[in-house]
């Protein structure tokens, strides 16, 4: 934060000369020795003058100038962070790594380790309807289950269907986990956490969770007591002497991991506690890496204001403020009816402090009448549906967010080539922007399929609507692919919800075989 530092007019500061000038100014006006010592003979002068209480340690002018200190060092503007973009999605990214070790079939917790780790799923899925999700399996080795979806029915789908028994290779490899799921995540460009759900972490995998580039959380699954490690032919698995393996959750290796690579690390519990926990740290993260990606900085030039009210409060000194006061109110209650609140508000606060108190109450058309800055008086339009205006409103700004933010406008109005043309503005402007990126991406689609479906039409203008014409090609064209694509998808999807575990472990496998020389 104190990197960051900066006032944003700092040309503001220059006025900081005021208040020395201020209190000598009221000093040298107090000195009546030196008024008359012209006049007067020195001798005199300790007759004749007499001085004020010097006993008061308060001064009118002191309080004068540090009031304009204040007012000065709010008008430049301090800031230390930024403000998040107004259009970047406000639903955060999560790689959930799942620890299929063989400890995971533990039975401290009912029904298993594992079990109660995809209940948790399916709970923190539920609490992050509509956000991007996506699942890491690793044991001996990482794989990649799901990628990114909002898809919550294919996650669960998937997730249920973990095992250990479908992990080609032994033992617990975190750092290859965190590797994998650091990649989702910059693949994707946007911010985002990876969560882990294990029973232990080795040492060697904190130096792997700075490289990810992404927050981690770890959420501990089992207990310090331990269970019995149920197989999946029901026998419990026993060590080479022949006694039954208890494993216990590696407590203190889940904080030591915390402690070297800056993780939160918590525990499983009964209730919804735990799933509250990890999507609080989700929106923290989200916040600051959003946060820190935007073009904005926060103004906090707004927290002198309260001292600077106080020392004005300090002023009211023989009741001439209060005399003030109480004609200012005389003059608004003989004041035609027309005056209204609004005009009060226009006295303290600019349209663009109104229109920002607007913005938080959802009253985005008020708030698009009120503001001056061409950014925010666009994102108000925005919200409030009138996508033409707000075209109109971001066109004053030759940033690259602003032509991010026409580009979007344009989509909404159905005008893709201009949204394509907005787009390759703004990367121009901020080259590699995952989200221009994948706008641009999203707008080119709709326009190839626009462009494509304008082809498909009849291109003579006098063909009669009810006449039957026969194509000969028709088995064999575009149709005939189609309904041979959606038959072998269909057939392939099938095969999938057959046994999706054995499908992973096949998968994995594949993969486990690739990776070796």
């Amino acid at each position: 934060m104190t990197a960051d530092f900066h006032f944003l007019r700092p040309w503001w500061l220059l006025a900081l000369a005021l208040p020395p000038v201020i209190v000598w100014l009221a000093h040298r006006a107090g000195d009546s020795r030196t008024r008359w010592s012209d006049m007067i003979a020195l001798h005199l002068l300790d007759s004749l003058v007499i001085e004020p209480d010097r006993r008061r340690h308060l001064r009118p002018a002191w309080m004068v100038a540090a009031l304009a200190a204040l007012t000065i060092l709010a008008g430049a503007g301090p800031t230390w962070q930024r403000e998040a973009p107004p259009f970047v999605s406000d639903s955060a990214a999560l790689v959930i790594a799942v620890d299929l070790s063989p400890t995971m079939d533990a039975v401290d917790i009912t029904p298993s380790r594992l079990e109660r780790a995809k209940l948790k799923i399916h709970d923190i899925l539920t609490a992050r309807a509509g956000a991007r999700t996506a699942v890491v399996a690793y044991a001996g080795t990482a794989h990649l289950v799901v990628p990114l979806t909002e898809d919550q029915a294919l996650i669960e789908t998937y997730t249920d269907a973990l095992a250990t028994r479908i992990m080609p290779k032994p033992g617990k490899d975190t750092a290859a986990a965190l590797a994998l799921s650091g990649s989702l995540l910059r693949a994707d460009g946007s911010p985002g956490t990876i969560l882990l759900m294990t029973d232990g972490i080795e040492e060697t995998a904190a130096g792997a969770a700075g490289n990810t580039g992404s927050p981690v959380i770890v959420l501990g699954i089992g207990t310090a007591e331990g269970g019995l490690v149920k197989q999946a032919d029901g026998s419990f698995l026993t060590a080479a002497s022949g006694s039954r393996v208890v494993a216990k959750l590696d407590l203190d290796a889940l904080k030591a991991f915390g402690s070297a690579s800056g993780a939160s690390v918590a525990t499983l519990t009964a209730d919804d506690a735990d799933v509250r926990w990890v999507g609080q740290h989700i929106r923290t993260s989200f916040a600051q890496q959003s946060a820190s990606e935007g073009d904005r900085w926060h103004d906090a030039g707004w927290w002198l204001l309260p001292p600077a009210a106080l020392l004005l409060a300090l002023s009211f000194r023989r009741g001439w403020v209060v005399k003030v006061a109480v004609l200012l109110a005389l003059l608004k209650l003989a004041a035609p009816a027309t005056a209204e609140a609004a005009d009060l508000a226009n006295m303290w606060l600019t349209p663009d402090q109104q229109g920002q108190l607007a913005f938080e109450r959802g009253d985005f058309a008020s708030a698009s009448a009120h503001f001056r800055d061409p950014m925010w008086k666009g994102t108000a339009f925005y919200r409030a549906g009138r996508f033409q205006d707000a075209v109109d409103a971001f066109a004053s700004d030759g940033s690259a967010a602003s032509w991010f933010n026409q580009g979007n406008a344009l989509l909404h109005l159905g005008k893709l080539e201009e949204a394509v043309a907005a787009y390759g503005k703004a990367l121009e402007k901020r080259p590699n922007w995952p989200e221009a990126d994948a706008d641009l991406a999203i707008a080119r689609r709709l326009l190839k399929l626009k462009q494509d479906e304008q082809a498909d039409q009849p291109q003579d203008p006098n063909e009669k609507p009810d006449s039957v014409q026969f194509d000969d090609k028709g088995k064999q064209g575009k149709a005939g692919t189609v309904a041979v694509a959606e038959q072998t998808s269909e057939m392939w999807m099938k095969n999938i919800e057959v046994s999706p575990a054995d499908l992973m472990a096949r998968k994995f496998a594949m993969e486990l075989q690739e990776k070796k020389p």
